[in-house]
């Protein structure tokens, strides 16, 4: 019989991952056993943010065949985001994609010459990287 305390653990970076982008709208609505497998039904904001669970999983486990998974995107493929005071795009970059390197991609999709000059309050939109 499968371990749930076990199977958590194994997957508690997914759990952590989806629960971190909670202010965007990702919420776990269920963590039980589906047989010998750890079940995990959460939902998503965007294809950004189901591409960081996604990197997630397979870092817990390459295979993931002990995990089933519901994870719905209840938005579009980019994620909006609204900037802060103190950030940056690669920050930003850090956060959604898990590479602060990716900045230019967030540039280059909002049309921001000067990845160095954003403003705060500003809204832009990151894009799915494959």
């Amino acid at each position: 019989m499968a371990d749930l305390e076990q199977l958590k653990s194994k997957y508690s970076g997914v759990i952590s991952t989806i629960e971190s982008f909670g202010e965007y709208g990702a919420k776990v609505e269920a963590v039980d056993l589906a047989g010998e497998q750890l079940h995990i039904k959460a939902s998503v904001p965007s294809k950004v943010v189901a591409n960081r669970v996604w990197d997630a999983i397979k870092k817990a486990d390459p295979t993931y065949a002990d995990l089933k998974h519901e994870i719905a995107t209840t938005g579009g493929d980019d994620q909006p985001y609204t900037i802060k005071s103190g950030d940056s795009l690669s920050k930003i970059s850090k956060l959604f994609y898990g590479d602060a390197n990716k900045y230019g991609e967030i540039a280059s999709h909002n049309g921001i010459a000067n990845p160095d000059k954003i403003s705060a309050g500003a809204t832009i939109n990151l894009p799915p990287l494959d």
